[in-house]
C-alpha cells in the first residue's frame, strides 16, 4: 500500500510537472521563419515593384490587395479624432467598433456620447472591446452604453476556465461606419492619443481612413470577433454593402486581419516578405521594437544589399520600460550591422508603420516583436501606391527631426546599469 501511494505521488507530481511545462511552452512561443528563400530566381524574393509581389502578399498573408480605395493617413489625436466624431455622428444604419486599449477621461466619454446618440437615432450600434486592454472603462460607462441601445460584449474575458487565452489578446483597432468608411492603425480611447504627439503625454500616433473595397475586410475582422465574443456571425447588405469604387479613390491596399496560431502567422510572413523584397529604403516605426535574431539578421542583410534601414522607435518615455530594454539589447548588433536606430524624443512613440522602397506601406496595430507577431489578432491596411508611399517618407523623415540617432561608439559606453536591465529584459522577450 505504502508503495502505491508513493507511486501516485510521483505521477501526479509528473502530471502537474507536464502541466506547468505545456503552459510555460505555449506562453512563450515563437514564430518559425528564419529566412525568405526564391528558389530558381537569381534576383531573389520579389520586390515591391515586382507585379508578383502583391500576388505573394495575397498568397502568404490572406491579404487581397485591391484598386479603388481612398485612403487617408491620420497622424496623432489632432488629425484623427474630429474626423472619425464627423463620421460616427453620420452613422445611418450601421455602426461597429472594437477597441484594444481604454481608460476613462474625454475620449472614452465622446466616444460614448456618439455612440449613445446614433443608437438613439436607430443606428445598429456595436462595441466590442478586450477584456484585458478595456478593462478601466467597466461598470457604469459600460452600463450608461447598453442602458442606451449600443450592443456590447467583452472579447476574451479572464475567466479559470480561459486562461488558456489569457496570452491571446485582440489588438485590433476597428470602426466601419455603414460599411462604407473604415478606421485602423494603433488608437484608443484614452487622453495621451490626444495632441500633436510632439509634447509630453500627448502620444506620437499613426492611423489611417479608408473607404473602398478594402472597407468590407475590415468589416470582416470585426464580424470574426463579434461572432467569438456573442455567438452571433454579422453578413448581410447593412453591414456589407455593394461592393465599390470609392469616389477619387484610385489607391491599391487591402487589409491583413492577422490571427495566431501555433506556427507562422500572416504577421511574421508580412515582415519577412517586405524585408526580404527592398531595395532602396526600408523604413520602419515601431513603438515596442524587440525583432527575434532572424528579423535582425534579416535587416543587417537588407542593409548589405544597398537598403537603407532605419528604425524609429520609442525612447525613456515608452509606457513599458522591459520592452525598451529589450529593444536597446539588440542595438548594438544592428548597429553594428549598418542599421540605423532613432529613439524619439518629445514623448511616447506609439506609432506602427512601414515603407518599403517609398511603394509599400504599412500602417495599423502591429509591432515588432513576439507578442504581435505569434500571439496577438491585429490589422493592418497594407497599400501598394507611390503617392501613400512619399507620404509615408515624408512622415518618417519628418519624425527624425524630434528624434536622437543611436550611435555604436556612443552606445557602447552606456551605463552599466542599463546593460544589466536589457540583459535581463531581452531573456523575457518572448512574453513581451
Amino acid at each position: 500500500m505504502r508503495f502505491v501511494k508513493y507511486a501516485g505521488i510521483v505521477v501526479g507530481v509528473l502530471i502537474v510537472f507536464v502541466l506547468v511545462l505545456i503552459g510555460v511552452l505555449s506562453v512563450t512561443r515563437g514564430t518559425p521563419v528564419k529566412q525568405v528563400i526564391a528558389e530558381g530566381d537569381r534576383g531573389g524574393p520579389p520586390t515591391v515593384s515586382d507585379t508578383l509581389f502583391p500576388r505573394t502578399i495575397e498568397l502568404f498573408t490572406d491579404t487581397h490587395i485591391e484598386p479603388g480605395n481612398k485612403v487617408q493617413i491620420l497622424l496623432n489625436g489632432d488629425g484623427t479624432y474630429p474626423p472619425l466624431w464627423k463620421d460616427i455622428a453620420s452613422a445611418k444604419k450601421t455602426l461597429t467598433v472594437q477597441m484594444y486599449y481604454s481608460q476613462p477621461g474625454a475620449v472614452a466619454d465622446t466616444m460614448a456620447k456618439y455612440l449613445i446618440d446614433r443608437a438613439r437615432a436607430h443606428v445598429r450600434v456595436l462595441l466590442l472591446m478586450d477584456a484585458f486592454g478595456s478593462q478601466p472603462l467597466k461598470g457604469d460607462w459600460v452600463d450608461n452604453l447598453k442602458k442606451n441601445g449600443v450592443e456590447f460584449a467583452w472579447l476574451r474575458p479572464l475567466r479559470w476556465y480561459t486562461l488558456h487565452k489569457a496570452t491571446q489578446r485582440s489588438h485590433v483597432r476597428v470602426v466601419v461606419v455603414d460599411g462604407r468608411v473604415g478606421y485602423t492603425g494603433g488608437f484608443g480611447l484614452a487622453d495621451y492619443w490626444l495632441g500633436d504627439g510632439h509634447h509630453d503625454e500627448q502620444w506620437r500616433e499613426s492611423n489611417v481612413r479608408f473607404e473602398g473595397p478594402t472597407v468590407a475586410a475590415l468589416q470582416a475582422a470585426f464580424a470574426s470577433g463579434w461572432a467569438e465574443a456573442t455567438g452571433e456571425l454579422i453578413t448581410g447588405d447593412l453591414f456589407f454593402p455593394p461592393i465599390s469604387f470609392a469616389e477619387g479613390g484610385n489607391v491599391n491596399a487591402g487589409l491583413m486581419h492577422s490571427i495566431p496560431t501555433i506556427g507562422s502567422t500572416p504577421a511574421e510572413r508580412l515582415l519577412a516578405l517586405s524585408i526580404a523584397a527592398s531595395r532602396r529604403r526600408l523604413y520602419i516605426t515601431n513603438s515596442y521594437f524587440v525583432p527575434n535574431d532572424e528579423f535582425c539578421n534579416g535587416l543587417i542583410k537588407a542593409v548589405h544589399r544597398g537598403v537603407d534601414v532605419r528604425v524609429l522607435t520609442v525612447s525613456s518615455k515608452t509606457d513599458v520600460k522591459t520592452t525598451w530594454y529589450a529593444g536597446r539589447a539588440l542595438y548594438e548588433k544592428l548597429l553594428a550591422g549598418g542599421v540605423r536606430i532613432y529613439e524619439y524624443q518629445p514623448a511616447m512613440m506609439h506609432a506602427k508603420t512601414m515603407v518599403v522602397d517609398g511603394l509599400f506601406s504599412a500602417v495599423g496595430s502591429m509591432n515588432f516583436d513576439n507578442r504581435s507577431l505569434a500571439f496577438n489578432n491585429e490589422s493592418q491596411i497594407l497599400t501598394r501606391d507611390p503617392g501613400i508611399g512619399q507620404q509615408m517618407d515624408s512622415i518618417f523623415l519628418d519624425d527624425l527631426k524630434y528624434s536622437k540617432e543611436m550611435k555604436l561608439d556612443e552606445f557602447r559606453r552606456r551605463p552599466w546599469t542599463g546593460k544589466v536591465l536589457e540583459w535581463g529584459a531581452v531573456k523575457l522577450r518572448r512574453l513581451l
